[in-house]
């Protein structure tokens, strides 16, 4: 059966107006992006254009990129972005829930997905005096094995964020999870600014493919 486009839709069936009339709840995946798509272009009509991001997203959050989006037909630059920081948005401020991060466990189930990043991303996870998430933000990406991350970057938004405390971690894009003279040498002098800084360093996870390393659990911090 062919699907109906947008026009020639009853005016209460249409996403939009649904959405005003219900609740963002009533709409089913492919309306939501209909909304966020807002319309076609050249050529594609917005339904053809969701349908084929859903695609996307079925496939999972790390598939979910730039370049995926934009070899999508009809999926500009600034579409891209919009869906991008959609998703972002939502997984920052409505997924996270406010339950205290207190393992390492806890930090992994946030940062899984930088697991099989083909670079180096490193994170910075602010956190409040009950170890709730406050902003979970990638500070730098590098190339492979090799990230830099200063001081400034780590704690300029965990200041903002009134953070009592942050838990870095970064991803080792090949070998195993265990840090390397770099990775210890920056956590103490992260450490240290953070001591400097009232913000405390509670933790650096180091994430491979197959393991995980903390630096609080095996007494390095």
């Amino acid at each position: 059966m062919r699907v109906k486009r947008i026009h020639q839709l009853p005016a209460a069936d249409r996403p939009r107006e649904k959405l005003q009339r219900k609740g963002a709840a009533a709409l089913s995946d492919f309306e939501l992006l209909e909304v966020i798509l807002g319309k076609g272009a050249p050529g594609v009509d917005v339904g053809t254009i969701a349908r084929n991001v859903q695609k996307q997203l079925r496939l999972g959050p790390p598939t979910l990129t730039y370049d995926s989006l934009l070899g999508v037909k009809g999926v500009s630059i600034a579409t891209a972005g919009r869906l991008l920081a959609a998703l972002e948005l939502a997984r920052r401020h409505l997924l996270s829930g406010n339950e205290p991060l207190d393992t390492v466990e806890d930090y992994i189930a946030r940062l899984d997905d930088i697991r099989n990043k083909p670079q180096e991303y490193f994170v910075c996870l602010s956190l409040d005096g009950g170890q709730r998430l406050i902003a979970q933000r990638t500070i730098t990406i590098g190339l492979l094995d090799a990230v830099l991350a200063h001081p400034r970057e780590v704690f300029a938004d965990a200041i903002a964020d009134r953070a009592a405390s942050v838990v870095i971690a970064h991803n080792h894009p090949s070998g195993s999870a265990w840090p390397s003279y770099r990775d210890i040498k920056l956590t103490q002098q992260l450490s240290a600014a953070g001591q400097l800084l009232g913000i405390e360093l509670h933790d650096h996870v180091i994430i491979s493919k197959q393991d995980n390393f903390s630096f609080r659990h095996h007494h390095f911090l």
